[in-house]
């Protein structure tokens, strides 16, 4: 078995303190030294945790994702969509629950079997982690050659891999809504693109805008082409987890997080990881036109929902209302000055602009361009 404190000693010593992901019995004790040791964020599920140390990656933070291997699904999208196209590479450890032979629980019987073939469809290099310390210390170097590459690496881990670490006291935090505003007047209801004009024109040297997939990007794009800009494509839902990982290690930014109500609705546990861990330096915008405009206009369920009430309750420290374009850009001003994690929501029209194109930079140069902007 792996001495977990040590092999922990070496991520850090090849720059990798930034760990998120969601529990494992088998990844126990490395979880154990990470939440001891390092910077851990638990995630509400394994494909936020991948976008979360996405997100940190991207500000310049290596990072590691941990996971067991019924969670490697969960995690596929952003994996394939966002990682690979963008370039944005994390470690992860993925546990191998259902190995072939050994006894487990029959959830875990079919993941078992395929979980390295689902890393090698996905183009993922990964090794067995050895429970040899001074062979995984190489493999360790192995896989950091590959995160400088910008490529993904995964380690496989068996059962009893590494031994016990055990976890220290814990104080929870407690974040409490301190303002939350509600409907009271009727809605304006503008286009899309009005919004985004609004949020972009009150963007300054210190701000990095993150807008999810689909019309929210490509029309941010047409509104102005900016190298703090980042469109997301594919990974619908990851926007607002990726914000939360850049934002949590470049705290001397300000990152807004625009999505629609189907992004929101796809990953809504990322509001309580969001309120817990609670980034002054966050905004968090969701505009809401009751459809999957993207993909021909078809509803969504947004308009059962109260997204107000629910980042009050997760723990944003302010969750607000916006009745029109002039209050929206009223409250972004207001979380400039006064900071503090804010979640703001305003409904806007069906519909998009008019022969509405797409970005004409890759996105792993938009990547690349905002990392050049971030270490400014």
């Amino acid at each position: 078995m792996l001495d977990t404190h040590r092999f922990g000693e070496e991520l850090r010593k090849l720059g990798f303190s930034f760990f998120t992901g969601v529990p494992c019995s088998f990844l126990k004790p490395l979880i154990n030294f990470a939440i001891n040791e390092c910077d851990y964020v638990g995630a509400a599920n394994e494909g936020d945790a991948v976008a979360i140390a996405s997100g940190a990656f991207l500000g310049g933070q290596k990072s590691v994702v941990l996971m067991q291997n019924s969670g490697l699904a969960n995690a596929v999208s952003p994996l394939t969509s966002l990682n690979y196209p963008f370039r944005l590479p994390v470690l992860g450890f993925v546990s191998l629950r259902g190995e072939p032979g050994l006894p487990d629980e029959p959830q875990h019987e079919l993941m078992g079997k395929i979980s390295p073939s689902m890393l090698d469809l996905m183009e993922i290099e990964w090794e067995y982690l050895s429970p040899n310390f001074e062979e995984s210390r190489r493999q360790l170097e192995r896989a950091n050659f590959m995160v400088e590459s910008n490529k993904t690496f995964f380690f496989v881990v068996k059962k009893n891999t590494f031994a016990e670490e055990l976890l220290k006291k814990q104080e929870p935090c407690s974040h409490q809504n301190m303002l939350k505003v509600v409907k009271s007047k009727e809605d304006q209801v503008p286009a899309r693109i009005e919004a985004l004009a609004v949020i972009n024109s009150l963007k300054d040297q210190d701000t990095v805008q993150i807008a999810s997939t689909g019309k929210t990007g490509r029309e941010l794009y047409e509104v102005e082409d900016a190298r703090n800009n980042l469109y997301m494509v594919g990974s619908m839902g990851c926007a607002n987890s990726l914000g939360l990982g850049l934002a949590r290690v470049k705290k001397e930014k300000d990152i807004i997080v625009i999505e629609g109500d189907g992004a929101l609705l796809m990953r809504m546990g990322s509001l309580a990881t969001n309120g817990y861990y609670a980034q002054d330096n966050m905004l968090h915008i969701i505009l809401d036109n009751q459809s999957h405009d993207s993909t021909g206009g078809q509803s969504t369920v947004s308009h059962n929902v109260n997204f107000v009430e629910m980042a009050a309750a997760s723990g944003y420290s302010k969750a607000v209302y916006v009745h029109n374009l002039s209050e929206l850009k009223a409250w972004i001003m207001d979380w400039k000055r006064e900071k503090g994690l804010t979640f703001l929501y305003i409904q806007i029209a069906k519909g998009s602009k008019k022969n509405l194109g797409r970005p004409k930079i890759k996105p792993h140069e938009v990547k690349e361009r905002l990392k050049v902007f971030l270490d400014e």
